[in-house]
């Protein structure tokens, strides 16, 4: 299954640039990397990125992140995946643009929204 996360083109540049980074401000202050399912990361992207351009949307297959992967509830009580450790450049199988259209993030053709 694949899991997602949005980071900004800075973040992106400091995950390829470092080879791991502990996330994204809001991933420290809460002690973990937040991803969202395919399901829920159009709505992460709206509630947490709006109108927020240069953004890039991550892939990971969570079966690889072992059980340093936590699913627990969180908005609206569904369960997301939450990493405890360092997220490597070697767990990303792609990235691409997250592009800004008419205000709402264009998300890849076949990503359940």
């Amino acid at each position: 299954m694949l899991i997602f996360k949005i980071f900004r083109a800075e973040e992106w540049a400091t995950l390829r640039a470092e080879g791991q980074t502990a996330g994204a401000p809001v991933d420290i202050a809460d002690g973990f990397v937040h991803f969202s399912t395919a399901e829920q990361a159009a709505e992460t992207a709206a509630k947490h990125f709006a109108g927020e351009e240069n953004l890039y949307l991550l892939a990971v297959e969570a079966d690889t992140l072992g059980e340093d992967l936590k699913w627990e509830v969180s908005r609206g009580g569904a369960l997301f995946p939450h990493l405890y450790r360092a997220f490597a450049l070697s767990d990303v199988l792609w990235a691409q643009p997250l592009p800004l259209v008419d205000g709402a993030h264009q998300f890849p053709a076949g990503l359940s929204q």
